[in-house]
């Protein structure tokens, strides 16, 4: 399993868990940065609450974060340029509002590579903001995005616009990465509008025992998912997809 990631403020959860739903059932996971040059760090507000210790990550993904901090793949990154596509059997993209993020989202070179990947017809998973490097990733064979024709979900604008008002006040543009919300530039590469989901309006998150809060698209071998209440579900529902 690949999974890329920027040198610091990806989100605790959507990394943390699904590393370790996918280890325990026996997958190994490959870390990438983009120099590949020591372990990567999570967005920390995300570790010590947001504003005021309110929404930051949960204890559970927050301890499972420390196991991760320990394991050999994770403190030494392969680079993006080094990545052999045809050497994995899947790809994951997780997701983070912060600043760092960009690195991530808007590297070039990774897309190239996230191409290639998906040329294989693999198993390709991302999660909120992760959701944006395939909305950017041109198919080679017709120079659209590479989800244009598939149905997807991402965070979605109320989920972000919600974030973002609820904090501005204090953190000024920290929920807001870019100028446009993630939704509306993951709509706007889609053949289709009608391809896109929302999901449920609740913001229920998932746990490490049950699915119902969760919520993911899968179309092929692509999976889909919003935010970290997902998180649970969507590692689970990728193993799956591994078969």
């Amino acid at each position: 399993m690949l999974l890329p990631l920027p040198d610091h403020d990806f989100d605790v959860t959507e990394v943390a868990v699904p590393w370790q739903v996918l280890t325990s059932r026996g997958h190994d996971v490959v870390f990438a940065t983009e120099s590949g040059l020591g372990a990567p760090a999570a967005d920390p507000r995300l570790l010590t609450g947001v504003i005021f210790g309110w929404m930051g990550a949960r204890p559970e993904p927050k301890a499972i974060y420390t196991r991760l901090l320990d394991d050999p793949a994770f403190r030494n990154p392969i680079s993006w340029g080094s990545v052999v596509p045809s050497s994995f059997d899947g790809l994951l993209l997780p997701g983070g509002h912060a600043p760092g993020m960009r690195q991530y989202l808007g590297s070039v070179a990774l897309q190239e590579k996230v191409a290639s990947f998906w040329q294989l017809d693999r198993p390709v998973g991302a999660i909120c903001h992760g959701v944006l490097v395939l909305a950017r990733t041109a198919d080679p064979s017709t120079g659209r995005s590479v989800i244009a024709g598939r149905h997807t979900t991402c965070l979605t604008k109320t989920m972000e616009r919600s974030a973002y008002l609820a904090t501005a006040w204090r953190l000024g543009r920290y929920y807001r990465t870019y100028p446009a919300y993630v939704e509306d530039e993951v709509v706007a590469v889609l053949d289709d509008p009608a391809l896109f989901s929302r999901g449920p309006r609740s913001l229920k998150r998932d746990d490490a025992i049950r699915d119902g809060a969760g919520f993911t698209v899968l179309d092929g071998t692509y999976l889909s998912a919003r935010w970290p209440g997902d998180a649970y579900t969507f590692a689970r529902r990728f193993d799956e997809l591994l078969g």
